[in-house]
């Protein structure tokens, strides 16, 4: 509280030093007594400096002044020191007698004056009486609507039936007020008596006993039976105790009390000092409840202290100070439409002790432009178009309850407004145990699975199954009542119009056209205050509805991890680096082989090909390259996998409020439509998750995502990319019924509301049904329609979404499909060798071939063996050369490398030269073993040009001396060579 006082302080200190720059300057007169009314007003003005874009950043600016309690001359003298001051209007709280003379003074100047009836000690108001203005035009607005007490007091007695009864008045209380309630109860023949009580309530109950017989009190106590109190609270209160205490109450008394302004403890105390039956008559403000919406109003912030009851500061206020706070509201929507229009007036200083001082020529057109605004505050709806005062007011009649607890508990019986009078019963039924011939008319409404139309035969009344159904089935079964039921005609459960009225079930209720309302009707505040609700029986979440999501078949989802330029730069880079490598040994193909090895980590032995520092170098980069690769591959594989698992996993509003491809939306003017509504548009939210949810749900005023009713949603959920928000119990029976097992549901488990049976205001079977629920047949019949596994499983996939799936084939498929490729090209490239190789092989002549390369071969080694061949001897074993080994030498090879001086000379048998085309054996090219050493074969390949034909026919050939020596004959066949 010092911090708000210090924060109003320098609020103050700060408005007076612009006020010259101000355009926009208010007075203000309040009472010394009225603590409140100075600091609601003050932050008013600090609340409304907030917010820029309301006044198009001009500033308030404001001037109070303090009166003795209604001191009408005061208020004049301090009103001219306002007007000479400049002012565009002026805001009083005040009793009756300061604010009549300030009618005449501003209807004078022309100068628009907001007024607020003050109640003196809380005794009850009575209306003021103001005198008709001079030119017929009042500038006085009434902020705070008149006084209606007695109009809800004649509803009452009408309802009770009331012939006779008592009203006892205070001492302060103007008895003026009554008068109109007099002259009505006198055109109706009722017989009402008035008393005064004086502060000393129990010096009056002395007199009666001093002053009346015995027969005279017994008489004024059978009048006591029926009596109203228009008193304070604390006067009620000592006066009810003084009745109990001198026997003049008993238990079939029925006492009224009404006053605007009690308290919620005020009204424990009255209740629990009364001996009979009480009812209490209070003002309430509906919107002012409202939790979602209370701390915004018309795009305005009001200030947390007086928006939030938690904060304490609102209980200690009275109802005039909510007025005064939506009366500078009022004024700031008048001038912000002033200077939209840009017909601005600025302030003149008036002196009103002057008579030759002219009105301001701008009171006219500011006093118009109020009148025809509207706003919504902390007292609900506020406007000025019903002759001058604000005609928005409604009250509750609470009762005491007709259980086991009669005169101990207390409920809402019934509300009354200004439009449409009494809504609810005020009778005094007392139903004990049992409901045996009553007959009950019923409205309902089609949902899933809370009430269906079941087989219907020809000619009988309509049937209905469900949830719903089967709790009021047991509960006539137990109550012994019957019912007649219809649906509802425009299909609603119920919202309240623009004017007022309710539609759907709720507006028959109020109607008075049903006795009880079934169906998957939801138990909200705004309902409350209309009709009653008996305890609910079955919890309430909003759930989300959608199609299960639908695994993607990629074949190539292995190749996702990067992009095809990449893979495409990958592909070239394999034989850009095994191009410059080959050398003397190894072809281009080799080189590619070795490099795309190295690649995918099959490790080809490169020792042979890396013979210069360069080649290294080469090899080393590709293998860091291929390193980083499949290192980026594996890392990349993995994440995309881990997301792919998570597209779709929406499983609660955060969710669905972070992503956008999934539309979503509810039944427009819907329960949940509102919910999301008054969470979207509540400043307070600290998670920005709502606003983006009701962005979506409201878009084009809901037309574009949003649908008429539950079963559109269902299907528009069931066929499309779309999730529809409804209430959870008909989601999950929904998808648990599904025909395809398409659909799944998710959402907030928590519940902090109910589905339960409405009924009409006062109804006395509220309290019955709600003792009658049995938990244990609630729970039996929630899993008769609720199965934890019904024809789908939700569970299941539940499951699967939070723990993750394994990888199915279809995730490799591409994999299998490039091993396949490459065998079907390994097959095909198999073949046309195969057949090249054998249309090659016709076309030659063997024999041909095989005699020239065999004269070929015998020439060569005869010119190979000189004169130094005769003095040497080759080794006495075989020595073979296959045509393949032949064909195989390079060109460059000589024969002369064979140097024969490298053998021991030959004494064996005679050499021959078999044609032999055998399996091989290595990469070497020799003769057989030639003391111990390797004798290379120096042949061309044109030596033998039709090598690759299969002749395994062997061709002895025997060996010729030369000139230069003979060469002994092997006499021995085991010293017999052969080629």
């Amino acid at each position: 509280m010092e911090l708000l006082l210090i924060c109003l302080s320098l609020w103050i200190f700060q408005s007076n030093s612009a006020r010259a720059d101000s355009i926009i300057h208010i007075g203000a007169i309040f009472e010394e007594n009225a603590v409140r009314d100075d600091e609601i007003f003050q932050l008013a003005i600090s609340d409304l400096s907030l917010n820029d874009d309301i006044l198009q950043s001009e500033k308030i600016t404001h001037s109070v002044k303090l009166i003795a309690p209604n001191n009408p001359f005061q208020a004049v003298q301090e009103a001219c020191e306002l007007m000479n001051q400049g002012i565009l209007a002026l805001v009083t709280s005040t009793g009756c007698a300061a604010a009549s003379a300030l009618q005449s003074l501003t209807d004078a100047m022309h100068i628009p004056h907001l007024f607020i009836q003050r109640s003196s000690d809380g005794s009850p108001r009575a209306a003021c009486q103001f005198s008709p203005s001079p030119d017929g035009e009042s500038y006085t607005l009434a902020a705070r609507p008149p006084v209606r007490i007695n109009e809800v007091l004649l509803t009452l007695v009408a309802e009770l039936h009331w012939q006779k009864f008592i009203i006892f008045y205070e001492s302060d209380y103007d008895i003026r007020g009554l008068q109109s309630f007099m002259d009505s109860g006198s055109r109706l023949g009722l017989d009402v008596s008035l008393q005064r009580v004086d502060r000393n309530v129990s010096r009056v109950f002395n007199d009666l006993f001093n002053m009346m017989r015995t027969e005279e009190l017994n008489r004024y106590r059978d009048t006591l039976r029926r009596a109203v109190l228009l008193m304070s609270p604390r006067g009620a209160q000592v006066f009810i105790h003084q009745a109990v205490e001198t026997n003049l109450a008993s238990k079939d008394s029925h006492w009224v009390y009404a006053n605007e302004e009690v308290s919620d403890a005020d009204i424990m105390e009255l209740v629990h000092s009364s001996l009979g039956r009480m009812t209490i008559i209070r003002q309430i403000f509906p919107l002012w409840r409202d939790t979602n919406v209370r701390c915004m109003r018309n795009n305005h912030r009001i200030s947390s202290l007086l928006c939030d009851p938690q904060e304490g500061y609102l209980q200690s206020l009275e109802v005039s100070n909510l007025y005064l706070y939506d009366s500078v509201l009022m004024l700031a929507n008048a001038f912000y439409r002033k200077l939209e229009d840009r017909k601005w007036h600025s302030m003149a200083s008036l002196n009103c002790m002057r008579k030759s001082t002219k009105p301001w020529n701008g009171g006219w057109s500011m006093l118009d432009t109020i009148q025809k605004g509207r706003i919504s505050g902390l007292t609900g709806l506020m406007d000025f178009r019903a002759e001058g005062s604000n005609s928005h007011v409604q009250f509750e009649i609470l009762g005491t309850s007709y259980s086991e607890t009669f005169g101990k508990d207390v409920k809402r019986l019934a509300t009354w407004d200004s439009t449409r009078g009494l809504n609810g019963s005020l009778k005094e039924n007392r139903i004990e145990s049992g409901m045996q011939g009553v007959t009950l008319k019923i409205a309902t409404l089609l949902e899933e699975p809370f009430v269906m139309a079941a087989e219907n035969i020809l000619g009988q009344p309509k049937r209905y199954k469900g949830f719903s159904i089967d709790v009021l089935d047991a509960l006539a079964k137990i109550l012994g009542f019957k019912y007649d039921i219809y649906q509802v005609g425009d299909g609603k459960y119920g919202t309240a119009l623009p004017n007022g009225s309710w539609n759907g079930l709720i507006g028959e209720l109020i109607g008075k056209r049903a006795d009880l309302a079934i169906s998957a009707i939801t138990i909200t505040p705004e309902r409350e205050s209309v009709v009653d609700f008996s305890k609910r029986y079955l919890d309430y979440s909003v759930g989300i509805l959608m199609r299960k999501s639908e695994d993607k078949i990629n074949m190539f989802s292995l190749l996702a991890p990067f992009d095809l330029a990449v893979w495409a730069c990958i592909a070239a880079a394999i034989p850009v680096v095994g191009h410059p490598t080959p050398s003397v040994s190894t072809s281009l193909q080799s080189a590619i082989w070795i490099v795309y090895g190295a690649f995918v980590q099959q490790g080809e032995r490169s020792d042979a090909i890396l013979g210069s520092v360069a080649l290294r170098i080469v090899m080393g980069s590709w293998w860091l390259f291929t390193l980083i690769v499949c290192s980026s591959y594996t890392a990349n594989l993995a994440a995309y996998l881990t997301v792919s698992r998570m597209d779709n996993a929406v499983r609660s509003f955060a969710d669905l409020s972070k992503q956008s491809d999934l539309m979503y939306g509810t039944v427009r003017d819907s329960a949940v439509y509102e919910f999301f509504r008054a969470k979207g548009t509540n400043p307070l939210e600290q998670d920005n998750m709502f606003a983006e949810l009701w962005k979506i749900v409201s878009k084009n005023n809901g037309h574009d995502n949003s649908v008429s009713g539950p079963m559109e949603g269902i299907k528009k959920a069931k066929r499309d990319s779309y999730a529809f928000l409804w209430d959870m119990a008909v989601v999950e029976y929904a998808a648990l019924t599904d025909d395809d097992c398409t659909l799944t549901i998710a959402g907030n488990s928590l519940s902090t509301r109910g589905y339960g049976i409405a009924l009409q205001h006062g109804s006395p079977y509220r309290d019955l049904f709600s003792q009658k629920y049995a938990q244990g047949d609630l729970d039996i019949l929630k899993q008769k329609w609720w199965p934890k596994k019904g024809r789908c499983d939700l569970q299941s996939h539940a499951d699967a979404q939070l723990e993750g799936r394994a990888l199915h084939l279809h995730s490799f498929a591409g994999v299998f499909c490039i091993l396949a490729a490459g065998l079907l090209l390994a097959l095909l490239v198999a073949a046309l060798e195969t057949w090249w190789n054998s249309n090659h092989c016709r076309r030659e002549q063997p024999k041909e071939d095989k005699e020239v390369n065999l004269e070929q071969v015998h020439h060569r080694l005869n010119s190979l063996l000189d004169d130094d061949l005769a003095h040497k001897q080759l080794p006495g074993q075989s020595m073979e050369i296959s045509a393949l080994d032949i064909g195989s030498m390079q060109p460059s090879q000589s024969l002369e490398a064979l140097s024969v001086r490298d053998y021991p000379p030959h004494r064996g048998g005679p050499l021959s030269v078999t044609s032999f085309l055998q399996e091989s054996r290595g990469p070497g090219r020799t003769l057989g073993a030639v003391g111990g050493r390797t004798l290379p074969l120096p042949l061309s390949s044109a030596t033998m040009p039709s090598i690759r034909c299969k002749h395994r026919t062997p061709m002895p050939m025997s060996y010729q001396p030369v000139p230069g020596g003979p060469i002994p004959e092997a006499s021995e066949p085991s010293h017999g060579t052969s080629i």
